[in-house]
């Protein structure tokens, strides 16, 4: 993007929000596409469990779905560069960007001067080395030995989030902390002109939504989804720690747990991620709060069309 480009609409919030929805009519609105910043919508074949828009309900262009298979590596970093040069197409259409999603990081990666560590994906020794060492000690010895190392960091992260232990120890090698960044992540500094609305839902009505919303899926035949990516080989994706949704409904037909036991504990486990969300993005203090309780798409997407008139 340009420095003449218009900024970027970013509509952010936790899961259930309502965010799909009002971004795709402030982009219908505005004559503009959407780019999705969800980690799990990038995947194929992961449609129903990640409340992926259909294809007959787009009402505008949608990029950022069906990116890799379950289980292909992905990150964060690969993002990055997918979003800006999303971003570029758009402006160069003459097109108007609308990001929105619930991942915080992705969100925060394309808009900001986010760095991450050499390698970050594929073909990274020291990725590769501490994630075999997790397989082969243990999650509990992988975060003892960052402990050794570096205790600051260790004190961030919860033994069990592999992922991020990794991602540590990553930092590590290039002489940088995590809990340093962490630290430093809410004074980065923007790389790409944006405006941030965020969608807040009171606790309880999130949860009433996201009980909701779980029980459309099984409705929609999450189940069959499931069945047919085990079928198609992607164990190992739709078993990953962050599929919520998948995961457990693999332990049900596995005959590890009921059906409704499953259902009972996806619905557990997206409550607690919206909480996550929902603490992550009340630190961006660049974020213009929207009340969302009621639902309505079309007030939400009103009321940040009524506040963009007041940017221009």
């Amino acid at each position: 993007m340009t420095d003449a480009a218009l900024p970027v609409i970013c509509i952010v919030g936790p899961t259930a929000s309502g965010k799909t929805d009002a971004a795709q009519l402030v982009a219908a609105a505005i004559d503009g596409e959407v780019v999705s910043a969800d980690s799990m919508q990038i995947y194929r074949g992961m449609d129903i469990g990640t409340g992926k828009l259909p294809a007959a309900e787009r009402i505008v262009p949608h990029h950022g779905f069906d990116l890799v298979d379950p289980g292909e590596p992905y990150s964060a970093a690969l993002f990055q560069s997918f979003a800006r040069d999303a971003f570029a197409a758009i402006a160069e259409r003459g097109k108007r960007a609308v990001l929105c999603g619930g991942t915080g990081l992705y969100v925060k990666a394309a808009i900001d001067a986010y760095e991450f560590p050499a390698g970050d994906q594929v073909g990274n020794p020291v990725r590769e080395r501490w994630t075999a060492f997790a397989e082969r000690e243990g999650a509990q010895a992988l975060w003892d030995e960052l402990n050794r190392l570096d205790p600051d960091s260790a004190r961030e992260l919860h033994p069990n989030n592999v992922r991020r232990v990794v991602r540590a120890f990553e930092l590590l090698a290039e002489g940088r902390s995590y809990a340093e960044q962490k630290r430093n992540l809410a004074s980065i500094e923007a790389a790409v002109p944006a405006v941030q609305f965020g969608l807040a839902v009171t606790p309880t009505v999130l949860n009433e939504r996201i009980d909701a919303r779980v029980d459309a899926m099984v409705e929609a035949d999450l189940v069959g989804e499931v069945r047919g990516l085990l079928d198609a080989g992607f164990r190992e994706g739709v078993t990953a720690p962050q599929a919520i949704g998948y995961k457990e409904i693999v332990e049900a037909l596995e005959g590890r747990c009921t059906l409704d036991e499953a259902i009972a504990a996806i619905k557990q486990a997206t409550r607690r991620y919206g909480k996550r969300q929902r603490t992550w993005f009340r630190r961006d203090e660049r974020i213009r709060w929207i009340d969302a309780d009621a639902g309505n798409a079309w007030a939400m997407a009103d009321t940040i069309l009524a506040q963009l008139e007041t940017l221009a």
